[in-house]
């Protein structure tokens, strides 16, 4: 009676683990198995969504000493039909400050996302992201600032 209870017990565990496992799947990759459209078709942008188009994504700051503050403009255009509207700009961690502009950039018009990496505790080579999230296709866009962070003399 014992073998069949565990039995029981380990296939409604595996049952569970598979229906967790398609279900993750689905919402990771945007794909419906049912005929539930509505989760997917939230995530496509029209085809005149803003489309935001950074002239450097990646800025070298080279080397700098620890403690030193970096700042850059990273600049972008809409070349897409609407407005594009930036809901989030976020850093990789606190020492990054991303600074987004906070009207809507017009189609054909540029703007600019300001970010202050400050140095002070760290040490060595350094990728900080900055996730630009907004209403453009696609809807999230990164931006690197990179360089050497050398010891304090």
């Amino acid at each position: 009676m014992k073998k069949i209870f565990i039995l029981a017990i380990a296939a409604l565990s595996f049952t569970a683990c598979h229906n967790a496992n398609n279900q993750t799947k689905e919402e990771s990759t945007g794909v419906s198995i049912g005929n539930d459209t509505s989760k997917t078709a939230s995530k496509i942008a029209p085809a005149d969504a803003a489309v935001i188009s950074f002239d450097r994504e990646i800025y070298d700051f080279e080397k700098i000493q620890q403690g030193e503050k970096v700042q850059h403009d990273f600049k972008f255009k809409n070349t897409g039909k609407s407005p594009l509207i930036i809901t989030n700009a976020t850093a990789t961690c606190g020492c990054t400050i991303p600074e987004s502009p906070k009207e809507p950039i017009l189609p054909g018009k540029e703007g600019v996302i300001k970010v202050v990496f400050n140095s002070e505790g760290k040490f060595g080579m350094q990728d900080k992201i900055v996730t630009v999230t907004s209403n453009a296709n696609p809807n999230v866009s990164t931006v690197h600032l990179v360089g050497e962070v050398l010891a304090k003399k």
